[in-house]
């Protein structure tokens, strides 16, 4: 999943055998509105099975490839040994490269401009890859690195003879796009081999670029290719795919003069031998305790010291398949996952002869965890994590699972297939119940409203303002504005418990209170170092003593791939204080018209805080309506704006200013698990009375004639219409 823009998510999914079809095959392409909580699905030619992806500088993605084309129960496709199947009508995937351009209600949504562009024959990469890692570099290019190069568990053959290619199955090089030259070998890729799928990839201030995989750390020179070795990972736990930890890099912020720490959390440890090859592992794996450890790294210190990784607080349980989203009060929100086992679904192990000795289907992981947890980074060691007052949903978010912050700060939860295929009676079934997660901020009763938002921003240069009413705080307006700040956060191209290009950036500001009881911010623009932040799509937030605004889309940069821009590092006035002021915040809902757009979180009945909402069925058999053409661009969730407190900073705060202190408790303790209903259950249809395998009469052809999924004819659409 991806957020396109404020109004779109975009999700993928493999090619199988989904009830929800387009053009007379499975669908394996969606938009989901996040104002009317409705998917629409996309076409898309190739198999985006385990493809990478990231933002481009003017705000459209890319994903990177994928598998060969396959047919049910995982079968190769049946044209071309995997170049075409006739039953699910996909195409070769691994040489892809895919884009789109974000549209919003106000377009037609079925016209070119807004479809996904998938023409290997015109748009591809040089070498097939599966699991590749893609990482934006300060031009706005990417690197592309690695991958297998027709799938499998993990990327070697036993005995590992021929780390280098593997007999042709691995691919150990790397490549840019828009290209920059021939494919070239990553030695990284040798070394690591077996463990490198999926590596973790991190543009440091100075262009190199942390990569992680196996056990091994480097930092690689992209316009050299030089490596230069730092240390192992302690204790031998891999973090990449399929033990799959849960990584991030902290908050970049002003306090931290922007440089980057990179926190690797839970994982596996198994032994070497326990990961078997391409076919499966040799092990058990749904046995094997996943990791809590964390660890800290800091690839590139300011203080003339050597990198090393640091021991951090071990998360609460251990996770396979966890997954850290950066919230705007600076706080990290780990969700999904196994405490058994890893990624990857497998008929046989090492140790299992026959698919039916496998105890949970297909999947290689047990025990899903369905309490989200929160690290704070700035809380002293030994008290970073908590779950205090967070709820548990009973749904298991296993191989698969995807997680992505939303404009309104909540966090959106789908997916799981630990299956070859479609499955929806196995143990841990396919999954199509979307859920949205709320923070523990969702407590307060007041919410920052702000306006001036600009549409783009620079490296250095002039300061903007934005504008906070009194209604966004209560209290004195003196502490509100030196516990406020502003920040730029992009949730990235989220895939198998990973978030590719996921950053948070505190812009410096100062402020003045207004005779009003306004709050004027000053905001400085983006640090004049375009590897710190890649150009490219971000949201803006502003959080006033935790609690943050909902978020407005911006660019970073100039809109183009190639050299930023870059003037002086933004010099701001200082800051100016009233001590008459106050705001005028209560429990009465926030605006949404403000700059920094509306709240459209649905119906909330009761308690929201640390709360899981089931919002939708994405793909599957219930709750189905069809779309109407050209829906109103005005249209919203009716639901009045949730309120929210100034009060407290929900868990975790932004940097103290002015003397003022931060309150890093958390202030709710309560929890419910809420279902969100159908805007207009008129619209709904009985699932009784569907059959979403009738012939369709579009005119639609696979080579791009126009389409209209909104027809009542076809292009049928899902939602929840009924409580999970």
């Amino acid at each position: 999943m991806f957020l396109g823009n404020e109004e779109k998510v975009y999700i993928l999914d493999k090619t199988e055998g989904n009830a929800a079809q387009i053009d007379g095959h499975p669908a394996w392409g969606a938009a989901w509105d996040v104002n009317a909580h409705t998917a629409q699905t996309m076409e898309i030619l190739t198999n985006t099975f385990c493809a990478s992806g990231m933002h481009l500088p003017n705000g459209s993605y890319a994903t990177f490839g994928g598998n060969s084309a396959i047919g049910p129960l995982g079968s190769t496709g049946d044209v071309g040994s995997g170049s075409y199947d006739t039953t699910y009508e996909d195409y070769d995937g691994r040489k892809s490269i895919r884009i789109l351009n974000p549209c919003t209600s106000a377009q037609d949504m079925s016209s070119a401009q807004c479809q996904w562009y998938d023409n290997a024959t015109v748009l591809s990469m040089q070498k097939m890859r599966w699991y590749s890692a893609a990482e934006a570099l300060g031009d706005g290019s990417i690197a592309l690195i690695g991958g297998f190069v027709s799938g499998g568990y993990i990327n070697r053959n036993t005995p590992n003879t021929d780390p280098e290619y593997e007999g042709g199955a691995a691919e150990p090089t790397y490549e840019f796009f828009p290209s920059k030259g021939a494919a070239t070998v990553m030695n990284f890729m040798i070394t690591t081999s077996g463990l490198n799928s999926y590596a973790h990839t991190y543009l440091m201030p100075s262009g190199n670029m942390l990569i992680q995989a196996n056990i091994s750390t480097i930092l690689w020179n992209p316009d050299t290719n030089v490596e230069t070795p730092l240390p192992g990972m302690p204790g031998g736990v891999a973090r990449v795919y399929p033990a799959s930890g849960a990584v991030a890099m902290l908050p970049l912020t002003p306090a931290n003069n922007y440089t980057p720490t990179v926190i690797f959390c839970g994982g596996s440890d198994m032994p070497d031998e326990y990961w078997g090859n391409y076919s499966y592992p040799n092990y058990n794996t749904w046995t094997y305790p996943a990791s809590k450890d964390c660890q800290r790294l800091t690839p590139e210190p300011t203080d003339g010291s050597s990198p090393v990784y640091v021991s951090d607080d071990d998360m609460l349980e251990g996770r396979t398949m966890g997954q850290f989203i950066i919230l705007p009060d600076g706080t990290l929100l780990v969700v999904n996952g196994g405490t058994n086992g890893t990624a990857g679904y497998a008929q046989a192990t090492g140790q299992t002869a026959l698919y039916g000795e496998m105890p949970y289907g297909e999947s290689l992981a047990s025990g899903p965890v369905g309490t989200p947890a929160i690290y704070n980074p700035n809380m002293p060691a030994g008290s970073r994590w908590s779950n205090a007052g967070l709820s548990n949903t009973n749904i298991a978010r296993l191989y698969h699972s995807s997680a992505l912050l939303m404009p309104d700060a909540s966090v959106m939860i789908a997916g799981s297939n630990p299956n070859i295929d479609v499955n929806l009676t196995t143990i841990f079934p396919t999954t199509y119940t979307a859920e949205i997660f709320y923070p523990p901020y969702f407590s307060a009763s007041t919410r920052p409203t702000f306006s001036g938002a600009p549409q783009t921003l620079s490296y250095g240069g002039s300061s903007f303002d934005l504008n906070v009413p009194s209604t966004a705080y209560s209290g004195s307006g003196n502490a509100a504005a030196a516990n406020t700040t502003v920040v730029l956060l992009r949730g990235g191209f989220t895939t198998h418990a990973m978030n590719m290009g996921q950053r948070y950036l505190q812009l410096n500001n100062t402020y003045t209170v207004n005779s009003n009881n306004s709050i004027t911010l000053h905001v400085a623009q983006v640090p004049p170092n375009p590897n710190i932040l890649t150009p490219g799509p971000a949201l803006m937030f502003v959080v006033i003593n935790g609690i943050p605004s909902n978020g407005t889309m911006v660019i970073v940069g100039n809109g183009q791939v190639g050299p930023q821009p870059t003037q002086a590092a933004t010099v701001l006035p200082a800051s100016s204080q009233n001590s008459a002021a106050s705001g005028s915040g209560s429990g009465s809902s926030s605006s949404s018209s403000s700059a920094s757009g509306g709240t459209h979180t649905g119906t909330i009945v009761g308690a929201v805080i640390g709360a899981i909402a089931v919002i939708g069925i994405l793909g599957a058999l219930f709750g189905i309506f069809v779309a109407r053409r050209r829906r109103a661009a005005s249209r919203q969730h009716p639901a009045a704006a949730y309120a929210m407190r100034a009060t407290g900073n929900g868990y975790g705060g932004g940097a103290s200013r002015g003397g003022a202190t931060n309150d890093q408790a958390r202030h709710s303790d309560s929890s419910a698990f809420v279902p969100l209903q159908q805007d207009n259950s008129s619209t709904a249809w009985n699932a009784s009375s569907t059959n979403l395998h009738s012939p369709y009469r579009d005119t639609y052809g696979r080579e791009g004639a126009d389409y209209d999924p909104y027809s009542p004819d076809g292009g049928v659409q899902h939602s929840n219409g009924q409580q999970s």
